[in-house]
C-alpha cells in the first residue's frame, strides 16, 4: 500500500521555569486547526515492536479540576465509542458504556 498522502498534528507546549505546562495549543491544518488553545491532551500511540503503549498525558496549571474530570469522562466515552469501532464488540463496549455512566454519575457530572 503506497502512502499516496500526509497529514501532520503538532502540539505546542509552553513550560515555565520548571517544565511545568502553562500553555497548550495545536494545529491540524488537514483540520482546518490552527494553533487552537486546549488546557489538556491524552495521546497514546502503539508499539507494534514491543506491544506496548506509549503514553503522553499533559494538562496545564490552570486546567480547574471539575474540568479534568469532564475531560477524563468524555475521553471514556470516546474510547468505549471507538472500541466498538474498531472490534465490533458490542457486549464489551456496552459494559464500558455503562461504566461511563457509572463514572459520571459518581462525579455528578449529569445534570
Amino acid at each position: 500500500m503506497a502512502i499516496k498522502h500526509t497529514s501532520e498534528i503538532k502540539f505546542e507546549i509552553g513550560l515555565d521555569e520548571n517544565k511545568v505546562p502553562e500553555a497548550i495549543s495545536w494545529t491540524a491544518e488537514d483540520g482546518g486547526i490552527n494553533a487552537s488553545e486546549s488546557k489538556a491532551i491524552m495521546i497514546s500511540v502503539w508499539d507494534p515492536i514491543k506491544k506496548d503503549t506509549l503514553r503522553m498525558d499533559l494538562w496545564t496549571k490552570d486546567m480547574p479540576v471539575d474540568e479534568m474530570k469532564q475531560f477524563y469522562h468524555q475521553t471514556l466515552v470516546s474510547m468505549a465509542n471507538t472500541f466498538e469501532r474498531a472490534t465490533d464488540d458490542q457486549k464489551m463496549s456496552a459494559t464500558m458504556r455503562d461504566f461511563c455512566d457509572y463514572f459520571a454519575e459518581k462525579l455528578d457530572l449529569k445534570k
